[in-house]
């Protein structure tokens, strides 16, 4: 390995399975301490278990690594800010953040529970808001002390946040804001050192192997190529948490096996100026014809739907 992060002190929040897993050893791989916090709760939320973080430091420290188990529930403020400070206070620093955890309730909105939504905006948006805000005043502090400051941040969206995904509404609005704090984060923390980037990655875990197409996936022989497994996110969370990744910031990535592209958020298309208030009677004979203009929103692949001729 080529060292990318040696000496580096990183977060990982949902490193127990799946991609966060993947995070976690690979930034072992390329010599960063890692600490790896995981509630080991199921995919729906609930239920604890301190076995799968302490399956992965138990494997990084194997490999020679440094690595170390934190159960803080980050949607928690106390559990967060903890998880800041007690990394803080061990290793003397904290160089990177990653925002990972999450989990699943999937259900048609006119079926959703007010309980479905809160839980899954809980987690996803509220605990990467508060490791960030934790993260971002340590930062901030250290920054006004006079210290040098190179710190990154890796925010978790997903297609379906800046997409869209049937069924996913809580899911979608948690990542979509996900998106959107990035954005924002990036434009408030560079003045102190820190950039702060988000991926969303597609892979087969526990959260998607029960989608709609999952069981249809081929399968992949052995030794081959998995454009599917987890641990192909891993690479670009790495670079964009090292040194090297200083001048890209208030980006989001699309990551699934070997293709990365740069998600290209909102901006304003086709438009018309009246140069004065509208009446609503005059919007019938405009906006179809705004809409006919612009592009079609993008599908669950970021892509644009070819048009189909007459």
């Amino acid at each position: 390995m080529s060292g990318l992060c040696e000496g580096r002190v990183v977060v990982v929040t949902g490193a127990g399975r799946g991609i966060g897993r993947g995070h976690a050893l690979e930034f072992a791989r390329e010599g960063a301490t890692v600490i790896v916090n995981d509630v080991g709760a199921d995919v729906n939320g609930s239920g604890t278990a301190a076995g799968p973080a302490g399956e992965v430091v138990d494997l990084i420290r194997s490999m020679g690594g440094t690595a170390r188990v934190d159960g803080s529930d980050v949607s928690d403020e106390d559990g967060a800010r903890r998880l800041i400070e007690s990394t803080v206070e061990t290793y003397g620093e904290l160089h990177a953040l990653v925002n990972n955890a999450g989990i699943l309730r999937d259900r048609m909105l006119v079926n959703m529970s007010a309980a479905e939504w809160d839980d899954v905006i809980r987690v996803h948006l509220r605990g990467t808001f508060l490791c960030l805000h934790h993260a971002a005043r340590h930062w901030k502090d250290r920054s006004k002390a006079g210290a040098a400051v190179d710190a990154r941040v890796v925010n978790t969206t997903s297609s379906s946040g800046i997409y869209g995904n049937i069924g996913q509404g809580n899911y979608g609005a948690a990542k979509a804001g996900i998106a959107s704090l990035t954005v924002i984060a990036a434009m408030e923390l560079a003045r102190y050192g820190v950039t702060v980037n988000a991926v969303a990655p597609a892979a087969l875990t526990r959260m998607t192997e029960n989608l709609p197409g999952a069981s249809a996936r081929p399968t992949v022989p052995e030794g081959a190529f998995d454009e599917s497994a987890p641990d192909n996110i891993a690479p670009l969370v790495v670079w964009l948490s090292s040194p090297e990744a200083a001048g890209v910031t208030g980006r989001v990535f699309n990551v699934r096996g070997g293709r990365i592209s740069v998600a290209e958020g909102w901006r304003a298309g086709p438009t018309v100026d009246r140069g004065g208030r509208w009446n609503p009677g005059e919007l019938g004979s405009v906006i179809p014809g705004l809409v006919a203009e612009a592009a079609p929103n993008a599908g669950m692949n970021g892509l644009v739907p070819e048009t189909v001729g007459p």
